[in-house]
């Protein structure tokens, strides 16, 4: 646990300098009036708080005294709610209303990719310790592919997936050998109704029969992998994910998962 959170639990602030002085009035302080908008979103005090910058109590002396803003606007009103799509300032700074977590998974077997909680075993069954903030896959692995999927509640993370498009390198098995002119034409890249599916690298794995492929590839669903080699008349047997940009599985067991560290954060950032 950091320790700006552990501040935050002995409701201490973390920032420098004295508590604003709140004069005291007939009215208690610490009675909410009546909320502007009390059917929607968060109370103003919980969000920020929930960013990790003081504690409810303290957010609501810096709200009085007129530190907090909403979308432009100083809000000194007690219950005051927003939601997650308000720009909230905090003496001219952008509150996130949660810390951001990243969180890489090794997958293993029978595990659905998605957040719903009708598809049986998922992967947020896998990292529901992982973090106490609502948590995202970056794109998908079927039940049954294995191997390295990341999860975040940074959007800005994510759009680098899917609008750029981040390597990700498979190892691939078929139901039978592929030919080589085969893999010229995944190299060269297929045309498949009408959309021309591209991929950085494809070859045999070294020392390993030829239905064994190494796939390298910015996409971010692995159904595009099925669709390449069942438009070539094969069959996917095996899809194991080994490395998304410069994160492998050293050192993460199948089933386990490990926060990534602040260098690697600050790599994806320079993708």
């Amino acid at each position: 646990m950091s320790k700006q959170k552990d501040n935050n639990r002995k409701g201490k602030s973390s920032f420098k300098g004295k508590k604003p002085y709140v004069k005291k009035t007939q009215n208690n302080p610490s009675t909410p009036s009546k909320p502007s908008n009390p059917s929607d979103g968060i109370r103003l005090n919980k969000y920020i708080a929930n960013s990790g910058i003081c504690s409810r109590r303290e957010a609501d002396m810096y709200i009085q005294v007129g530190s907090v803003s909403v979308n432009g606007k100083i809000i000194n009103e007690m219950g005051y709610k927003v939601k997650p799509t308000d720009e909230v300032k905090f003496d001219g700074r952008r509150v996130n209303p949660e810390a951001k977590a990243y969180i890489l998974l090794n997958k293993p077997k029978g595990f659905a990719t998605t957040t719903s909680d009708s598809k049986g075993n998922t992967v947020m069954d896998l990292v529901a310790k992982a973090s106490n903030v609502k948590l995202h896959p970056i794109g998908r692995l079927g039940r049954n592919a294995t191997g390295l999927l990341l999860f975040t509640n940074d959007d800005d993370f994510m759009q680098k997936f899917t609008r750029r498009g981040v390597s990700r390198l498979f190892h691939i098995e078929l139901d039978k050998n592929l030919k080589p002119e085969d893999l010229k034409k995944i190299r060269e890249g297929l045309k498949i109704e009408g959309k021309t599916i591209e991929v950085e690298d494809v070859s045999w794995v070294n020392n390993a029969p030829k239905k064994e492929i190494g796939l390298k590839i910015k996409h971010i669903g692995n159904s595009v992998i099925r669709t390449i080699f069942e438009h070539l008349n094969y069959n996917v047997v095996k899809v194991d994910c080994v490395t998304i940009g410069p994160l492998t599985k050293k050192d993460l067991p199948r089933g386990r998962w490990r926060p990534l560290t602040e260098q690697e954060r600050n790599t994806f950032s320079m993708l």
